[in-house]
């Protein structure tokens, strides 16, 4: 991916230096302001990377902007390490879903708050799931900066205990609803063609690994390794340790609609599964 790039008018994206199996190329970092306006919010400021800084302050150079607010979709650390001392660099306030992050003097935001900042308007679109702070942005063009709801390749994961599988289903179906026009995502390309068929996808994917597990359980008790190494196997096994917390995330919510249980657990043994 390209370091920096211009995405609509109101978008700059500048990708962070920090890839890896769950970051993909990196974190997006993305730079929001009306042209012409000299002010600009940073969403996601990623990594506290001096190289990235030096990057995203080039960016708004380029359009003539200071950084007025700093806007963070979660708490996961390559989304909001930076958030605090940018702020403070910047002298501008952070806003996230939860006060942690926002810090003192922060501003912890409200599902349906719409933003006037940097000369735009930007709804505060809730989408828990991933993580129970998380957050996604609508800006004014339609499109959605979504975080790690929906990743520009591949499929976001659901971690236990944080994450909330019936929670993201829920939010997915919320941005949907939305009629995005392009989905810009916490770690990867940009997703403008058919938005609504790529969370279409996700829905079903999600369908799918639940049908593989019933599958699976169909033929016995299992462990969650046990259920990994059949519903992953075609996941290169780096990623497994991810793919267990998401199981369990599926599991425990089969196990809240009654569908599952758990049994077998004691200090001799380890969790198991059967169907109800």
């Amino acid at each position: 991916m390209t370091r920096t790039v211009d995405l609509e008018p109101q978008v700059t994206r500048v990708l962070a230096p920090n890839p890896g199996p769950m970051s993909l190329d990196g974190t997006n970092t993305y730079i929001v302001g009306e042209p012409g306006s000299g002010r600009a919010v940073v969403v996601d400021p990623g990594p506290d990377d001096a190289a990235h800084l030096a990057a995203v302050e080039a960016a708004l150079a380029a359009r003539g902007a200071e950084c007025v607010a700093v806007l963070v979709t979660h708490h996961h650390i390559d989304h909001a390490e930076a958030a605090l001392p940018w702020g403070s660099h910047f002298g501008a306030q952070v806003a996230a879903g939860s006060a942690a992050v926002a810090g003192p003097g922060g501003r912890v935001l409200e599902p349906g708050e719409r933003l006037s900042l940097a000369g735009t308007t930007i709804g505060v679109v809730p989408t828990p799931g991933h993580t129970g702070d998380h957050l996604a942005f609508r800006l004014e063009s339609g499109a959605v900066l979504v975080g790690d709801h929906v990743l520009g390749r591949g499929t976001s994961v659901v971690t236990h205990p944080e994450g909330d599988v019936l929670a993201y289903l829920e939010s997915l179906r919320r941005v949907h609803d939305l009629g995005p026009s392009a989905l810009y995502c916490g770690h990867g390309p940009e997703l403008t063609e058919d938005p609504g068929a790529v969370l279409d996808f996700y829905l079903a994917h999600r369908a799918y690994r639940e049908r593989q597990l019933l599958d699976a359980l169909g033929r016995g008790s299992a462990t969650v390794d046990d259920l990994v190494a059949t519903v992953y196997a075609e996941v290169p096994r780096e990623v497994w340790p991810a793919a267990a917390q998401s199981t369990r995330a599926a599991l425990d919510k089969l196990v809240a609609e009654g569908r599952v249980v758990w049994w077998g657990t004691d200090e001799a043994d380890v969790d198991r599964v059967r169907l109800a």
